[in-house]
């Protein structure tokens, strides 16, 4: 397919926008470690919720789970509304309040103080494991083939460039640099997906054909994703305070509500415009070719790398952040070595360098894959890594008895038992594996917990789980009143997705 001179001229707009955004923030920054990793704990509650978005979407759900709906039907739909019901809630009004209250700037952080050196650590392989060969590699993949079913680059080219564009601002400028790009990033892919979307619809009938199939979800993949996972809790910790934290969680529920507008109705109608597909993934790009006219390919391009620029610079940036609070900051402390934040920020760079090599080595190797939905490889994947990472979470907050060894039970067992599943049923449903996995480490977790010491009540103190963590601290209560309630706005969006769940499964 050849671009029109507009289309070519929308997209270089967008890239020299999207990169001059990205050095300005970084000339901005103070570059200490709170500026670099946490942009300075300034961020309002908007800027979280769409960064949250924006950082979330990619090209995974562009080509994957489009692509998902197309093979699969309405059973894509809960991966966005299952987020809303279960990950984002368990973040909202379990782990949020413990993550802000202890000034963390990672997630292992809080696994460091409820158990032990041990738990942080295993958390911390298992989660840049799940970035390196999960989050970046498949995006870059996914949106190197949707531009090369555009356009005809080569899929290895597009991955490379995507990368190191995305790697020049990310490791420059922090999350600084990464939301003040993902704001301008999520205003183009909305505008390109609703384009696409309604031209899907307009083509295929009109509205009334979307609705098909039955709606599942996984509890396990959840929670971890949402909740614990330092890629998307990160915005949260950078946040003013509580209240723009909280409010910017309940933002983002709102976002993800309306999100399948643009992401899977086109794929529930592809079927009637595009039957006999030889790929499901491919349904985005011939979407796009077939249905939209010059002018709006160059806005659903800029939208496409939007997405997968934004994904993975905030991938990136948590990579970088706990490869240098859980593990270098450490390392130096136990050797006595002194440390400053101009340290912290040059290791932080270097570790985004390596990140960027490996992403685009694993992505190659994703190229040619199987003929199945990207998508599911995906999802399939963070099977193998979270069931141990929500049980140490979990228990951890909702059990006092949960003790270290118990932790490190669940988080070494996940692998190792996620293969042996795999191997000894190979017919059986990812997510019915995942959840097998996910309940074994649990009561796993449970029986080892129960015959070792645990903590006392004084070590334990602002680590689990009260009532008291429903309200906002004593000096932000005020803003609870009236229209200015997180609780209120939160309890219209989950109206609204029940209501969406029982009317159409």
């Amino acid at each position: 397919m050849r671009l029109t001179r507009l289309d070519e001229g929308i997209f270089l707009l967008y890239m020299l926008v999207v990169l001059g955004v990205g050095f300005i923030a970084t000339r901005r920054g103070k570059q200490t470690k709170r500026d670099y990793f946490l942009a300075g704990d300034k961020l309002p509650w908007w800027m979280i919720g769409a960064s949250v978005v924006a950082s979330n979407i990619s090209s995974h759900h562009l080509v994957g789970v489009m692509g998902t709906a197309y093979n699969r039907g309405f059973v894509a739909m809960v991966i966005e509304w299952g987020a809303i019901l279960i990950g984002f809630n368990a973040l909202l009004w379990i782990f949020l309040p413990f993550y802000l209250r202890n000034g963390f700037y990672t997630v292992p952080e809080f696994l460091n103080r409820r158990y032990g050196t041990g738990a942080r650590t295993v958390y911390g392989v298992l989660v840049l494991l799940t970035y390196l060969f999960v989050e970046i590699s498949a995006v870059l993949y996914m949106g190197g083939l949707a531009l090369y079913a555009l356009v005809g680059i080569p899929v290895s080219y597009s991955v490379i460039v995507l990368a190191i564009a995305t790697g020049i601002y990310t490791i420059g400028g922090g999350l600084r640099a990464v939301v003040w790009t993902e704001m301008l990033q999520l205003g183009v892919l909305l505008m390109g997906g609703l384009a696409l979307s309604l031209a899907t619809i307009h083509a295929a009938g009109g509205i009334s054909s979307p609705w098909t199939m039955y709606i599942g979800g996984s509890l396990c993949i959840s929670v971890f994703y949402c909740a614990t996972n330092q890629f998307i809790v990160q915005r949260a910790l950078a946040a003013k305070d509580e209240w723009h934290a909280r409010m910017g969680i309940v933002f983002t529920d709102y976002l993800k509500f309306l999100l399948p507008l643009i992401i899977i109705v086109p794929g529930l109608l592809a079927p009637k415009l595009l039957p006999d597909l030889a790929k499901a993934d491919l349904v985005f790009p011939t979407l796009v070719k077939t249905l939209l006219p010059a002018g709006l390919v160059g806005l659903v391009m800029a939208g496409l790398i939007a997405a997968v620029m934004g994904h993975t610079s905030g991938a990136i940036n948590s990579c970088t952040t706990i490869a240098t609070i859980d593990f270098y900051l450490p390392w130096m402390r136990r050797r006595q070595r002194e440390t400053n934040d101009q340290s912290a920020v040059r290791f932080g760079r270097l570790c985004g360098v390596l990140v960027v090599i490996i992403g685009i080595a694993w992505a190659q190797v994703l190229n040619g894959r199987s003929q199945k939905p990207i998508f599911l490889y995906l999802l399939n994947a963070y099977g193998y890594f979270t069931p141990g990472i929500a049980t140490m979470f979990l228990l951890g907050i909702l059990w006092k008895r949960t003790t270290h060894a118990g932790a490190m039970t669940a988080g070494l067992l996940t692998i190792p038992l996620s293969l042996a599943m795999q191997f000894m049923f190979p017919r059986l449903p990812f997510q019915n594996r995942t959840g097998i996995v996910f309940w074994t480490c649990i009561v796993a977790c449970a029986v080892v917990s129960l015959v070792t010491v645990a903590k006392t009540d004084e070590e334990l103190k602002g680590l689990i789980w009260t009532k008291d963590a429903l309200r906002l601290p004593p000096e932000q209560r005020d803003r609870m009143r009236g229209i200015r309630n997180p609780t209120l706005w939160w309890a219209i969006v989950t109206a609204a997705v029940v209501f969406f769940y029982v009317r159409f499964a």
